[in-house]
């Protein structure tokens, strides 16, 4: 493909030929070959602008920046904005591929992961094959693909989207996180259905502020043929504002989109949902209110897809859990519950711990740290929530990251009351022994914030730690 061929000339500073024939993409100018174009973008960690000389050396045919760079012989594409253009420039290389299929993007603090889930096994029973992109793995049908981030780099995920329509998607349903909102990861797709969960704080790390968060959230349904936006957030009213297309709305107690006479237990939860004159009923076998609001949200994208409601209801009946999301392990008859959930937010925190309390017939346990180098604002916060929703809080590690774990714990036990039943134990294998020893029969024990996650990740290396491995290793030396 040619450069002329990736940019808009109007808009651009071409430095070289326009006829420069470009073969690859690349934005690390270690992974560069011959006849690749190189985005010098400036990151988080590094100024790709360092590396444009390497880049021209390992044969890199051009280099789109926002400097001019004359010292390199290569073609130049100077930009004002390398992201965009960075974006801009994947689609066209890939051929536009999300035009080439239905697009769902979801975005919200929590209940992304579930809701891709639910609207993936939805579209699969009504025939359709699905691509996912999200935090857990991508799929192509039935095939998994292993992810390093929720949304990727725009160059990889055009290229994964290139992948899937290849393989025959009819439809792509993709988690669209707050980061890859701000730096313009999605930029120059459209979704048909842009979907709104929820908001609560997280990532201030990396947004500064709550504003700059929910302002990097609004960006989706700038980009959505159809918003559906969950009325009963307090963001609500901005998201809906944000919209260029048209609104749907969900809720409990009000929206175009409703859950009316809700049933809810250990097993799972059944409602009513009415949509556009219709009532269908839906029963989920996944406990816990926030399961109506995940499953409102893939309904109602499902209808917007023209799905039949026999196929939603027979779909939700059949739908497993999803991996780390109020997952349930195998405790070989000991009369105790062990749950494993990935809940990291405040949000999440109280509302696995609210759907606990639902079906434990004794104490409500949890296991639960913070992630070091991330937002710490929330971490008085989720020991206070721990505090009120559990008897008895095991305060350990998650992923400490280049932080002191002490000093994250020291954080937590901040916002917990004096008086609380909790112990501090620095090693969370050992803080999820100690549970499993205090446990007694009727008892829940919750592991939260890993989830599906299978590592630790402690002064930038990742070392192996996958719960569900942990919690069978441990129930073999405790003789279950």
């Amino acid at each position: 493909m040619r450069l002329r061929d990736l940019f808009d000339l109007s808009r651009v500073q071409l430095t070289g030929d326009p006829d420069t024939e470009i073969t690859g993409l690349a934005y690390d100018s270690r992974l560069v070959k011959p006849g690749d174009l190189f985005f010098c973008i400036r990151g988080l960690a590094a100024d790709g602008n360092r590396f444009a000389a390497d880049a021209c050396g390992r044969g890199a045919a051009a280099v789109m920046s926002r400097e001019p760079h004359t010292e390199v012989d290569a073609a130049v594409v100077q930009v004002e904005d390398d992201r965009q253009a960075m974006a801009e420039a994947a689609c066209a290389f890939h051929g536009h591929p999300s035009r080439r299929m239905r697009m769902v993007g979801i975005t919200g603090t929590n209940g992304k992961t579930t809701t891709t889930y639910m609207i993936k096994r939805l579209a699969e029973k009504a025939g359709l094959r699905v691509g996912l992109i999200g935090t857990i793995c991508n799929m192509i049908g039935s095939e998994k693909l292993h992810t390093e981030r929720t949304t990727p780099e725009s160059p990889d995920l055009q290229a994964l989207l290139e992948q899937m329509a290849d393989a025959g998607c009819d439809l792509v349903v993709m988690e669209v996180s707050s980061h890859a909102l701000a730096l313009d990861r999605v930029h120059g797709m459209h979704f048909d259905v842009g979907i709104f969960s929820n908001l609560t704080q997280d990532h201030l790390d990396f947004h500064g502020t709550f504003e700059h968060y929910a302002a990097a959230k609004e960006r989706l349904f700038a980009a959505s043929s159809v918003s559906l936006i969950n009325l009963d957030d307090a963001a609500a009213q901005r998201m809906l504002a944000s919209a260029s297309g048209r609104c749907v709305t969900y809720g409990l107690r009000e929206g175009d989109v409703r859950a009316c006479d809700i049933h809810m237990d250990p097993a799972g939860v059944r409602y009513i949902l009415r949509a556009a004159g219709r009532e269908i009923p839906i029963e989920v076998g996944i406990p816990g209110r926030f399961t109506v609001y995940n499953s409102m949200a893939a309904a109602a994208a499902a209808l917007e897809l023209g799905l039949q409601p026999d196929d939603l209801r027979a779909a939700f009946r059949e739908m497993p859990p999803v991996a780390g999301r109020v997952e349930p392990l195998d405790t070989r008859g000991g009369g105790f519950s062990v749950v494993l959930d990935y809940a990291h937010t405040p949000d999440s925190l109280e509302n696995v711990l609210r759907t606990v309390r639902d079906f434990a017939a004794g104490e409500v346990m949890v296991v639960f740290g913070c992630g070091g180098n991330r937002d710490a604002g929330k971490r008085p916060q989720m020991g206070g929530i721990a505090a009120r929703g559990a008897d008895r809080l095991f305060v350990t590690s998650d992923n400490p990251r280049f932080e002191d774990p002490m000093a994250i714990i020291a954080d937590i036990e901040a916002g917990v009351p004096e008086g609380t039943v909790r112990e501090t134990i620095e090693n969370r294998r050992e803080a999820i022994r100690a549970a499993l020893l205090r446990a007694r029969p009727g008892d829940v024990i919750v592991l939260a914030g890993k989830g599906h996650e299978d590592y630790q990740e402690i002064k930038g290396v990742k070392y192996p730690f996958d719960e569900k491995i942990v919690v069978a290793e441990l129930l073999d030396e405790l003789g279950f």
